[in-house]
């Protein structure tokens, strides 16, 4: 994801990359104060990021799910501020269905081998999940499930089952397809880390139905996410197998049992319209666009080349994000326009693991409580090696961009 929007902190507890960099929904902070639905991607997001960019979604991960810290990732990842997130559920179900009986399942439908240090949630819980550590012989990987139920008219039934781009999320090969009777599914095959510095892979698998059902597989290629030495070339699924796992109708007991989610608000469109038309028309000139990509209506990437190297700038435009202002500018240095626009102009070391990799970003708020962010770095991706010295914008180039009247 970019910005890697707010789920980014619970995915980035998970791993620290896509699923992966759990930070691509919140890519260095920049999407941090997000107040709406955080999106899977991130980001991006690579590791265990897409099982997480979930659980961050439903707010589990504060709950310490999966081994999370209970830091308050639900709120990093998009908190309504009142415990409410529109798109999932705000309570647990009945517990009808109850841990042991998760874990019986997930062992019904893995392949032959054996299932040890079996973790589980039951149905009492918002997003009842199961995990263990799995060994059919060549070696133990984690495998886990994570269930929900997300409104299947918003923005999650897409979000959550569309391949994240190369330059946000480095993977080895995703497909997206909709099944018969219109359920999306995701399947992707990627690593914990973007940069590569171990050699954990992630590969997961994600339905979601046109029943509002919400089911997320991730496996490792080791006994655990991170901190864990690799026992295994692959993971021991194939995909195909990933599928079989996720479409399994065994499942819905428990998504039958938890509440129906709530629904999500219709997608606000930021001011300036086509957010990424409104950035190349910004761009000064001698600048060629040659990747570019989105994630939401306020959310875009271009990677530019100006002959002296690739450059990737990504841009964040954000409605209603007023109340928030003493987070995003109560330090720092920060001066105030004379309409009241309040500017944040920082440099420092990139934070996805490539080398070499500066990141300079100017942060905006208007007075109507728009929030605009720029970010620019010397490299087409974060997570891969700096290909010049500077940014292919200047700081000047970057505050201009931002404050705009193009995106009053």
């Amino acid at each position: 994801m970019p910005f890697e929007d707010d789920l980014g902190q619970a995915l980035r507890q998970t791993g620290d990359g896509f699923s992966t960099d759990q930070r691509a929904l919140l890519d260095g902070g920049e999407r941090r104060g997000r107040r709406r639905l955080a999106r899977r991607r991130a980001a991006a997001v690579t590791g265990g990021a897409l099982t997480l960019a979930l659980v961050a979604t439903v707010g589990a991960y504060a709950g310490g799910l999966l081994g999370g810290s209970g830091s308050g990732a639900a709120v990093a990842a998009g908190g309504s501020g009142n415990g409410k997130d529109p798109g999932v559920p705000e309570r647990g179900g009945s517990g009808a269905v109850t841990p042991e009986m998760l874990i019986a399942t997930l062992k019904g439908l893995l392949p032959a081998g054996t299932l040890t240090d079996t973790r589980a949630r039951g149905t009492k819980d918002q997003a009842p999940y199961v995990s263990g550590v799995f060994d059919d012989g060549k070696g133990r990987s984690q495998v886990s499930v994570v269930l929900t139920r997300i409104d299947p008219s918003g923005q999650m039934f897409r979000q959550m089952t569309e391949c994240p781009s190369t330059t946000q999320v480095p993977h080895d090969g995703c497909t997206e397809e909709t099944l018969p009777g219109g359920a999306r599914l995701m399947l992707f095959r990627g690593y914990v880390y973007p940069d590569r510095r171990s050699d954990t892979k992630d590969w997961r698998a994600t339905l979601a139905t046109k029943d509002g059902y919400l089911i997320d597989a991730n496996e490792h290629n080791a006994p655990a996410e991170k901190d864990s030495g690799i026992t295994r070339a692959d993971p021991p699924l194939t995909m195909a197998q990933m599928k079989v796992l996720v479409t399994s109708d065994r499942w819905h007991a428990a998504l039958e049992d938890l509440p129906a989610a709530l629904i999500e608000p219709p997608v606000q469109t930021p001011a300036g319209g086509n957010v990424q038309g409104r950035l190349k028309s910004l761009l000064p000139q001698g600048l060629k666009v040659v990747e570019k990509g989105d994630d939401g209506p306020d959310y875009t990437f271009l990677v530019l080349d100006d002959g002296k190297g690739r450059s990737l700038v990504q841009i964040n435009v954000q409605p209603n994000m007023g109340d928030v202002a003493k987070d995003l500018f109560g330090s720092g240095e920060v001066t105030t326009l004379p309409d009241g626009t309040k500017v944040k102009a920082e440099k420092k070391v990139g934070e996805k693991g490539g080398q070499g990799v500066v990141w300079w970003s100017v942060d905006t708020l208007r007075p109507n409580g728009l929030r605009v962010v720029v970010s620019a770095f010397n490299s087409a991706t974060q997570h891969t090696e700096a290909t010049r010295d500077t940014p292919a914008l200047t700081m000047e180039q970057l505050k201009a961009i931002a404050t705009s009247d193009k995106w009053k």
